[in-house]
């Protein structure tokens, strides 16, 4: 009781959330539906919406050894341990001594020898009278539930990071594979020309504009090889391996297995629950404010009460003996008159140390903000523009196999036929790479909204997103 009413003269503001108020709703309606907010937590398994087992499994082991993440859980752990030293400051400190000693001195008869033995036990307690202890606390207990919500950010940012990595080596497998059948196409057409030409129906030049093709679209192929490498290697750090402990075979186009989640966005209201980064910047700011509690407590005395007891003698044997006991009482109270206006100061810097959390608060905000909204835009164009991609696919495939049939009845040039051949895998490479945009930016989305979202999600709002038959298809075929 006696606790609880000096914590009624706690000096310093009493904190109160920034007032922010959001927009009522996103500028980017799309076919966004309002979710649930819930507790900031990175734990959701929000990847396996994705529908690949492989990338669940390479989340799984981030969570539990990327060092990034590890730093974090240590942070945290020393922002709680910091919360409880200030709690500490509740309770009187007490100690014990013993002590033995042996002391020669003069005498006028010679010199005298003593012994002197101790067992001392003291206490001190300093009363929270001015509430620099309680602020103390807050101040320790909001920058622990900051960490927290580092430690929520840290995994989200990795689990974001690793997912966005495997979505792309898996496109960049697509791709591969896309550019490997339409290879063995060109493989094809080489054959033909070299019969034209060996029936005298063509010139050389057709002969060597189809090798051109096939060794050019051979080198693309190649080249992919870098860029999924580089993808690989990333995955094994964020996994917390080296490079070389991890090999992740690739997939052909048509057996992608990926799912694109349609991710309902909440309101700018909801998104100040969701996302760690918002979380920790508002809890950075009621720390904020209890500092300025502590620097103002300076103004006031401190009370010091003190207390002792024990046993002293020449020898342990007459620590039985009541002439031996010892003990003390004490109080203290002691104030500062003159520091030069060292405390002014400490208030001042406490108080702009406040007012740059707050305006770090409402900036993590908006920025969060414009993060949904840039992602709920991408992914709303994207989805139109890739409709409109697999229509120009699907009207190249139907050129290139118009030129190819009018080559070989010879009325057509194999110039003809190379121009919409190429036109063809252009817009194949295209649509993949529309694809892997759609589903880089379905993983920031999640990342944005702070990785939850209403679990009670329809089983329609899965799409399923490998390649349609006319992007991977052959650039031409027979």
């Amino acid at each position: 009781m006696t606790l609880l009413a000096l914590a009624g003269c706690a000096s310093g503001p009493d904190y109160v959330r920034p007032d922010f108020r959001p927009p009522a709703a996103y500028k980017e309606t799309g076919p966004w539906t309002p979710a649930q907010p819930r507790v900031v937590d990175a734990n959701q398994p929000w990847w396996t919406r994705y529908g690949d087992a492989d990338l669940g499994a390479l989340v799984v082991q981030a969570n539990a050894a990327n060092q990034d993440i590890r730093i974090a859980e240590a942070q945290y752990r020393q922002a709680r341990a910091a919360a409880q030293l200030a709690r500490a400051g509740f309770w009187p400190t007490v100690g014990a001594g013993v002590s033995v000693g042996r002391t020669r001195t003069p005498s006028t008869t010679g010199p005298v020898t003593t012994d002197s033995t101790a067992l001392t036990l003291d206490a001190s307690w300093e009363p929270d009278i001015w509430g620099r202890v309680q602020r103390s606390v807050e101040a320790g207990e909001a920058a622990a539930q900051a960490s927290a919500a580092d430690l929520a950010g840290a995994r989200l940012s990795i689990q974001a990071e690793l997912v966005q990595d495997y979505l792309q080596l898996r496109i960049t497998d697509a791709q591969k594979d896309l550019l490997l059948q339409t290879v063995q196409e060109y493989r094809k057409a080489l054959a033909l020309t070299r019969s034209q030409y060996a029936a005298g129906v063509v010139t050389g030049a057709d002969v060597a504009l189809a090798e051109t093709q096939l060794q050019s679209t051979r080198a693309q192929a190649i080249d992919l090889d870098v860029q999924r490498a580089q993808f690989e290697h990333a995955i094994a750090i964020l996994t917390g391996r080296a490079p070389a402990e991890v090999s992740i075979a690739a997939r052909p186009a048509d057996e992608l297995g990926l799912a694109l989640p349609l991710v309902p966005a909440g309101l700018p209201s909801q998104l100040l629950e969701r996302r760690p980064d918002i979380a920790a910047a508002e809890r950075r700011a009621a720390a904020a404010n209890a500092s300025i509690g502590v620097a103002q407590s300076a103004y006031f005395p401190n009370l010091l009460l003190s207390a002792g007891g024990g046993f002293a003698g020449s020898s342990f044997s007459q620590w039985l003996t009541a002439p031996s006991r010892i003990w003390s009482l004490g109080a203290a109270l002691a104030a500062t008159i003159f520091d030069g206006g060292a405390r002014r100061a400490q208030t001042d810097t406490a108080v702009a140390a406040y007012d740059a959390a707050v305006a770090q608060y409402k900036r993590t905000v908006l920025a969060g903000m414009q993060e949904v909204e840039d992602n709920l835009v991408v992914l709303r164009v994207l989805g139109e523009e890739r409709a409109v991609q697999d229509s120009a696919v699907r009207a190249a495939r139907v050129a290139a196999r118009a030129s190819l049939a009018q080559y070989r009845a010879g009325t057509a040039t194999y110039l003809a036929v190379v121009t919409s051949q190429s036109a063809l895998l252009t817009n194949q490479r295209t649509a993949v790479q529309l694809l892997g945009r759609q589903l880089a930016a379905s993983a920031a989305l999640v990342k944005a909204l702070g990785g939850s979202w209403d679990a009670a999600e329809p089983a329609d709002a899965i799409l399923s997103v490998s390649p349609t038959p006319a992007t991977v298809s052959a650039a031409a075929s027979n």
